[in-house]
């Protein structure tokens, strides 16, 4: 009879202790990606939101808790700090985009003005942040006027038509015809004011759509209004910063800054003749989802 030896598995070690997630701290977590969905809420002013910034940049889990709220939202963090709080984007499936055509419903702008407001938005980025290093600089502050950015979209529509009737192209395409190129010549032929006795900013001139486009941003907590010169005048703000350097890289900008703009802190126009600069891409990089 053979002998019967009692023997057992090696212990396991032991797993790391971490500490449970909480209602509580999801309820907190929740309620820092609601303060960064408050654009005009600057965190020095509210206490709670400072407190929760500082306890997602000391606590990785709870930061790791915070972004998957936003990422379940739609939500993209670009940057959590003291100055501009829980600075977030929408993706385009998140319900927290703005469509472009949302954004011409609240503006009352008909189909055929779609691509210029999308072009207002796209020469304000681009007015307020002509150089890389502006946007790579946090403490840049841009600076844009009313008209200072219809006579820049103006002046590039002349280095257009220019460049056009250089290589022989079509230079008057109908006015419903699509791409960023057609929406620049529509906005040449359009009144900067309109045709009241007293030259009133109607809302489908040029300024006007440009001051919607302002008023939308300012709304939004992008843009600060400094005064009425030129139309109105405005400051940009921590987010906008973080948001033109988040569409920093698509075509439209990238093409319309090779027109050749040069730096500018007062929000006037300043436009130079580019080299080599290519043609300009069809509907590319407006700042909505389509």
């Amino acid at each position: 009879m053979s002998e019967h030896i009692e023997w057992s598995e090696p212990e396991a070690p032991a797993p790391t202790a971490t500490a449970a997630v909480t209602p509580a701290d999801a309820a907190d977590a929740a309620r820092l990606v609601a303060f960064g969905l408050q654009p005009k809420l600057q965190p020095a002013r509210d206490q709670e939101y400072t407190e929760l910034l500082r306890r997602y940049r000391e606590d990785s889990p709870f930061a790791r808790l915070a972004d998957a709220v936003a990422a379940g939202l739609g939500l993209v963090v670009l940057e959590v700090s003291p100055r501009a709080g829980m600075a977030v984007t929408a993706a385009e499936d998140s319900v927290f985009a703005v469509r472009m055509g949302d954004y011409a419903r609240r503006t009352s702008a008909d189909g055929g003005d779609r691509f210029l407001h999308g072009l207002a938005h796209l020469a304000v980025a681009a007015m307020a942040f002509p150089r890389p290093e502006d946007l790579a600089d946090d403490g840049y502050i841009g600076r844009v006027s009313v008209n200072g950015v219809d006579a820049f979209v103006r002046q590039a529509c002349r280095r257009l038509e220019e460049r056009a009737e250089e290589q022989g192209e079509n230079t008057d395409p109908a006015s419903d015809a699509p791409g960023l190129e057609a929406a620049w010549r529509i906005w040449a032929r359009r009144s900067a004011t309109g045709a009241t006795k007293d030259a009133r900013r109607l809302a489908g001139s040029t300024t006007g759509i440009v001051g919607k486009a302002v008023a939308f941003l300012t709304d939004s907590g992008f843009l600060q209004r400094t005064g009425d010169d030129n139309g109105g005048t405005y400051r940009t703000t921590a987010r906008y910063q973080l948001q033109v350097r988040d569409m920093a890289s698509s075509a439209a900008m990238a093409e319309l800054l090779e027109l050749g703009v040069v730096p500018v802190t007062d929000g006037t126009p300043t436009l130079l003749p580019a080299e080599d600069a290519e043609e300009l891409v069809a509907d590319a990089g407006l700042p909505f989802h389509s």
